[in-house]
C-alpha cells in the first residue's frame, strides 16, 4: 500500500470528494449493450467508467447433479484476461477470478433467479445446464459489480437453442427464454477507506481500502447474499450502513435493465 496515495485519498474523502472528483456515493457512467455475441445464447457488454466486461450465456443438455436430480445446472466462470490489466496473469484461475465467479453464482442462487426445476427435461437423466462466462476487457476498478451486472443482463436476454430429437441446434435460437423468476439481484460493493464508505472505486481507491462488503439486492430491497473482503474488520453498524448504501445504489443500476 502506498501511504502517500492513501493519505491523499483520505484528505479528499474528508472534503467530500473522490480521487476523480466524484461524490463518495456517486457511480461512474454505466453503459449497457445487449446481444453482442452471435455465438452465445445471451450476451452483454457493460462499461462502468473505464471498466469493460463481456458476459455470455451458453446452454447444454447434460446430466443433473446427483443432489438435484430434477433441477438444471448453473455454472459461472470468470476469466481475468492479462490484456485487461497488467496484474492479471495467464494460467489457472486466480483467487480473484474465483471470488468474482462465486459472488455472481451466489447472488443468482440465493435469489432463486433461475427456475431450475423448469430446466429439467428428464428427471435424473437430462437437464439444461446454464453456463455464464465473464471476460474482462479492461479492468479499471469495481470488477465485481460490473461482472455481476453484465451476467444478469446476459441472462435476461438469453434464449434457449432449438432441440429436436434430442439434438441441440445452436445455430437456431428459439423464442423461449431461460426460465427466470422476478427475483433479479443487483450486486453492489461498498468499500471502507478510513471512516468513509464509497461505491464504484477506482483502482487507486481499491488498493488503499480497509474492507469491502458486496451485497446482492432484490427489487424490494432485500439483501439475499453478502461477501466481505479486505484485511480489516467491519463493525455491525458499518455492515448496516454499507448494506443500506448498496440498497440505494442498486436502484440506480436496476433502472438500466
Amino acid at each position: 500500500m502506498n501511504s502517500s496515495i492513501r493519505e491523499h485519498i483520505l484528505k479528499a474523502l474528508d472534503a467530500g470528494i473522490r480521487f476523480d472528483g466524484r461524490k463518495l456515493d456517486e457511480l461512474r457512467k454505466v453503459t449497457v449493450e445487449k446481444n453482442v455475441s452471435k455465438n452465445a445464447e445471451g450476451s452483454a457488454r457493460v462499461l462502468i467508467g473505464d471498466t469493460e466486461i463481456l458476459a455470455g450465456v451458453k446452454t447444454a443438455v447434460e446430466q443433473p447433479y446427483p443432489d438435484s436430480p430434477e433441477e438444471g445446472n448453473l455454472m459461472v466462470n470468470a476469466e481475468l484476461l492479462p490484456l485487461s490489466n497488467s496484474r492479471f496473469e495467464p494460467g489457472p484461475p486466480s483467487e480473484e477470478a474465483i471470488e468474482v465467479a462465486r459472488i455472481i453464482d451466489r447472488g443468482i442462487r440465493e435469489a432463486n433467479t433461475i427456475d431450475r426445476n423448469k430446466l429439467c427435461l428428464t428427471p435424473k437423466e437430462e437437464v439444461w445446464s446454464v453456463m455464464i462466462d465473464v471476460l474482462t476487457i479492461n479492468a479499471h476498478g469495481n470488477l465485481i459489480d460490473a461482472s455481476a451486472f453484465a451476467s444478469i443482463v446476459a441472462l435476461l436476454n438469453a434464449k434457449l437453442p432449438k432441440r429436436e430429437d434430442g439434438v441441440v441446434n445452436y445455430s437456431e435460437l428459439t423464442k423461449e427464454s431461460i426460465p427466470l423468476s422476478k427475483n433479479i439481484p443487483i450486486t453492489v460493493t461498498v468499500y471502507k477507506i478510513g471512516k468513509h464508505l464509497i461505491v464504484d472505486p477506482l483502482p487507486e481507491e481499491e488498493d488503499v481500502a480497509d474492507a469491502r462488503l458486496t451485497a446482492a439486492v432484490l427489487e424490494d430491497g432485500s439483501v439475499v447474499a453478502m461477501q466481505k473482503g479486505g484485511e480489516q474488520p467491519i463493525t455491525a453498524d458499518e455492515i448496516l450502513a454499507m448494506a443500506s448504501l448498496a440498497q440505494t445504489k442498486s436502484k440506480e443500476l436496476r433502472k438500466l435493465l
